[in-house]
């Protein structure tokens, strides 16, 4: 990985990214407008703000969704994180890290970025900084078997009609409906 292949790669994502929204495209212009001025902004030491990568990870039939509880934003969310030195792309990340976080390999991602997000955090820095999450979709074979990861206070299946109250629903559900159209 270089600090350019993920510059490069995220640049392409965000240029290609069809927009459903007129919020949506500015936001797709505030982060290509972020990375041209932040040439190591995939980078988690970029503290004035980083490319994060997500995935929303659906089963097979799309009517499940995998979701971690988050430890440090305390809600069900979809699983992601950080690029890292062995990523090439943001693709890879966000690959990456459903793997990692859900403990299952045979997972399928769509190329295309699903959608985009920009919050406040203090992460794993220890300072305040921003991420400007990028986000895609993922597919699980039928039966696939999640297993928790160190990173995650709880990790399960949740019928995409029926999330927890702790969940972040509008956000979940706006990524199931943009899945669904694919």
């Amino acid at each position: 990985m270089t600090a350019r292949s993920l510059h490069e790669s995220a640049l392409s994502v965000l240029t290609n990214w069809n927009t459903e929204s007129w919020h949506a495209d500015s936001l797709r212009h505030t982060m290509l407008a972020f990375l041209d001025s932040n040439p190591e902004g995939c980078l988690r030491a970029n503290t004035a703000g980083h490319i994060t990568a997500s995935s929303l990870v659906l089963d097979e039939s799309g009517h499940r969704v995998l979701l971690t509880l988050h430890p440090r934003v305390g809600r069900w969310i979809q699983l992601g994180g950080h690029c890292e030195e062995s990523d090439e792309t943001v693709v890879d990340a966000a690959l990456r890290e459903a793997r990692e976080e859900s403990g299952i390999d045979d997972l399928e991602i769509d190329n295309q970025m699903l959608s985009a997000h920009t919050h406040p955090i203090t992460c794993s820095l220890g300072k305040p900084t921003r991420h400007l999450d990028l986000r895609f979709l993922v597919r699980a074979r039928a039966g696939a078997q999640a297993v928790r990861s160190e990173e995650s206070t709880d990790l399960k299946w949740w019928p995409v009609d029926s999330l927890p109250a702790a969940a972040e629903v509008d956000t979940i559900n706006h990524l199931v409906e943009l899945a669904n159209r694919r």
